[in-house]
């Protein structure tokens, strides 16, 4: 029987390398995205640093090829890079820029597409935060996906999707049946995303089901999507509906207090949780939307009670040409800390372009 087994792993082998080998080399293709934004707030905050800096940006180059075995498999590979890829320090009285792999990469991997569905192995985000489905919304300001801090002075980051980051992992995709799709990730060690020989981090298990489907009239989207780290979980549930140019959606989170914590531990702080709920409308060229985010974060695990987030973002987005649009938001937030001394309010606007390419 070991002989029949190895000589049948052999041929599998062969055939694979076979296949590779009549296969078209991969070449990298260069895309990516750069966002430039310009913006005021008006706030009432006794917060140390002052106001955030009015000029802010994001910028990725993504390298990515794949090629197609004579079995029919793609096999590719991504890689980004970050924009923004050095700190600042001070060395004899002079700024000296110092850059680190840390923020040079921010995801690499390589995926394997199949009738068995899709692969991935390396750093990327887990299966839970990559099939989410959050409320429409197309400002820069993000009311519900973690950018208003940028902006404004907050203590916490109003949210209700929590992602493990682009630690390396594995993940798997099944394909899409019946308008039904899951995924599932396992991650050995979150803090092994710049560091492969760490050992001191926590096991992850992201896992997500989605279904998405268009009718006569609309469309929907919905999803359930979870993950378990430490003594922890965070879990998400949400949906959009599309119906002529609107569309409509709304998504609830919540992550327990224990999650991240060590096995065994116990805690008396407060679990986190986040609701929205959106509706964009299109026309031709533009997109506007009007969103709305209440989250409830804790302070400090040591004590109990949570800050209260409310905000509201009025947001366009316009497309000028391929690959070029233009965005603004108005926004409105309130901010109530546990200790007072957080307590913020304001509003503000941002505007800005961002090339896709």
């Amino acid at each position: 029987m070991k002989k029949i087994l190895v000589a049948s792993s052999a041929l599998v082998a062969v055939g694979f390398a076979g296949a590779a080998q009549a296969s078209e080399p991969i070449s990298l293709s260069v895309g990516g995205y750069m966002e430039q934004w310009i913006g005021g707030v008006s706030e009432d905050t006794s917060a140390d640093g002052g106001a955030k800096n009015a000029f802010q940006s994001d910028t990725e180059i993504h390298f990515s090829g794949r090629t197609t075995l004579d079995n029919g498999i793609e096999i590719g590979a991504t890689i980004e890079l970050e924009g923004e890829n050095g700190s600042t320090t001070a060395v004899d009285g002079e700024d000296e820029e110092v850059t680190t792999a840390s923020t040079t990469i921010d995801e690499q991997y390589i995926f394997v597409n199949g009738g068995f569905g899709q692969v991935k192995l390396g750093q990327e985000d887990g299966a839970a935060a990559d099939m989410s489905i959050t409320a429409p919304s197309v400002g820069p300001a993000g009311v519900n996906d973690g950018d208003m801090p940028n902006f404004a002075n907050l203590n916490n980051t109003p949210d209700n999707v929590w992602d493990d980051g682009d630690a390396h992992k594995l993940t798997y995709y099944t394909p899409v049946l019946g308008g039904f799709r899951a995924g599932v990730s396992y991650t050995m060690d979150d803090e092994a995303e710049n560091n492969d020989d760490s050992n001191s981090g926590d096991n992850v298990v992201s896992a997500g089901v989605e279904y998405n489907a268009d009718f006569d009239g609309f469309s929907l989207g919905v999803a359930a999507t979870g993950e378990s780290k430490g003594e922890g979980e965070w879990y998400h549930v949400g949906a959009n509906v599309g119906f002529g140019n609107f569309t409509v959606g709304a998504s609830y989170g919540l992550k327990e207090a224990e999650y991240d914590l060590n096995e065994n531990a116990s805690t008396t702080a407060d679990d986190d949780m986040g609701v929205d709920i959106g509706v964009s409308y299109a026309m031709d060229a533009a997109t506007v939307s009007v969103t709305y985010m209440y989250a409830e974060m804790e302070d400090d695990a040591d004590t109990s009670g949570v800050d209260e987030f409310n905000g509201v973002d009025l947001g366009l987005s316009y497309t000028l040409g391929a690959g070029v649009s233009w965005r603004s938001s108005v926004f409105w937030f309130d901010y109530e800390g546990e200790d007072s001394a957080n307590d913020n309010d304001g509003f503000g606007g941002i505007t800005g372009l961002v090339l896709s390419f």
